[in-house]
Parts: C-alpha cells; sequence; structure tokens
C-alpha cells in the first residue's frame, strides 16, 4: 500500500525529534490513512481508495452540499408546478 492520499496527496514527511536537549534525530510523519470504499459517479461503481481523514471528512461535507442543493431544486420545482390559484 503506498502512503500517500489519493485526493490530496498527501505523503510521508521526513523530520526531526527534538528533545528537551536539543539532540535532534530523524523521524518520519505519517498522513492519518484509511482504506474506504468510494462510490464514482463517473464509472458508477463503488471503489476502494486510500484517502486521509481531512480527504474523508471533505468528502462527506461535498456530500452534504450537494443534498442540500438536490433539495433546494426539487423545491424550486415543486413550487413552479403547484398550481396557483
Amino acid at each position: 500500500m503506498a502512503r500517500r492520499c489519493a485526493l490530496t496527496g498527501k505523503a510521508p514527511k521526513a523530520g526531526n525529534n527534538k528533545p528537551f536537549s536539543l539532540k535532534r534525530t530523524k523521524r518520519v510523519f505519517r498522513p492519518n490513512l484509511f482504506k474506504v470504499r468510494v462510490f464514482n459517479p463517473l464509472s458508477g461503481r463503488t471503489e476502494r481508495v486510500t484517502l486521509s481523514a481531512k480527504a474523508i471528512r471533505t468528502l462527506k461535507k461535498w456530500d452534504r452540499e450537494a443534498e442540500a442543493l438536490l433539495q433546494e431544486e426539487v423545491a424550486a420545482l415543486e413550487a413552479a408546478a403547484a398550481p396557483t390559484a
């Protein structure tokens, strides 16, 4: 498994541990990755991808926004189709 987020491109970064004694040692900052199943609207099927926690939250936010837009459109169509007396 490649340690890279498919959406954001987050990957491991190199850095230093720096304790109180200031003796630096090398370390690796790894992204918080998960394997999740995501629906791909282009192919019409569910795919398994590796995403970071931030990317998963972003996808959930996009899903909520799309649902809100869809509900607004449905309400507008229902209002237009309703007979006015």
